[in-house]
């Protein structure tokens, strides 16, 4: 049997991350057979392309070039450890997917969403996760957990906040869009709260029997 595909989404500081390696363990806990991955990166082409998108000035690329590297990497992932892992029967993990292009490049940068669109169907078709948690922050609020956060992968928490605000706006339209894919998460909530939500819902969701991690 096929496994199931669950991508993490948000904005910047939204502890997307951090609810997916929780996720993880609690999979890890059950001996549940599943790969962690993230966008941009997976694979070893990715994972070169993620530095050219997520380090630097926030101005190195317009939305269009964005979009292709981001589709160039999201390719690469799955085609090598995506698809495969699937096929195989693993539940796959991901921080980040197709939402964040959409949200990003499109609503956030105001690249049309015809051209994502057709850049999706042309590169990967129709693959879209089975379930999308979005956790939802006050951009505020998120950027300070952010900024608190070592690293130079800076690059989109750089852009201001109209634009994070345009973020937030954008994957809570896309959950309204898209319910029967997409739960909505209010990400103010401690990081325990947050998991043990996480897990009641994708048992209820995907009919699986996991217990909440101990971290």
């Amino acid at each position: 049997m096929a496994g199931r595909f669950i991508s993490f989404e948000g904005g910047e500081g939204s502890g997307k991350s951090t609810q997916s390696q929780l996720l993880c363990k609690a999979f890890g806990a059950a001996k549940v057979a599943h790969v962690s991955t993230r966008e941009p990166g997976g694979s070893s082409g990715a994972e070169q392309i993620r530095s050219l998108l997520v380090t630097g000035d926030k101005d190195a690329w317009d939305a269009e070039t964005e979009t292709l590297l981001f589709y160039a990497a999201r390719l690469d992932h799955l085609n090598k450890l995506i698809s495969p892992a699937l096929a195989s029967g693993k539940h796959v993990v991901c921080d980040r997917f197709a939402d964040s292009t959409r949200v990003y490049q499109g609503v956030g940068k105001g690249l049309p969403a015809q051209f994502i669109q057709m850049l999706h169907r042309l590169t990967i078709g129709n693959v879209m996760p089975d379930i999308t948690l979005i956790f939802d922050i006050n951009p505020e609020e998120g950027l300070k957990r952010a900024h608190a956060r070592r690293g130079n992968e800076t690059r989109f928490e750089s852009m201001d906040m109209e634009f994070h605000h345009r973020i937030r706006a954008g994957f809570l339209a896309i959950a309204k869009e898209e319910p029967s894919r997409c739960i909505v998460f209010d990400a103010s909530q401690d990081k325990v709260t947050l998991h043990k939500q996480v897990v009641e819902s994708l048992n209820h969701k995907l009919g699986l029997a996991l217990n909440p991690c101990n971290d």
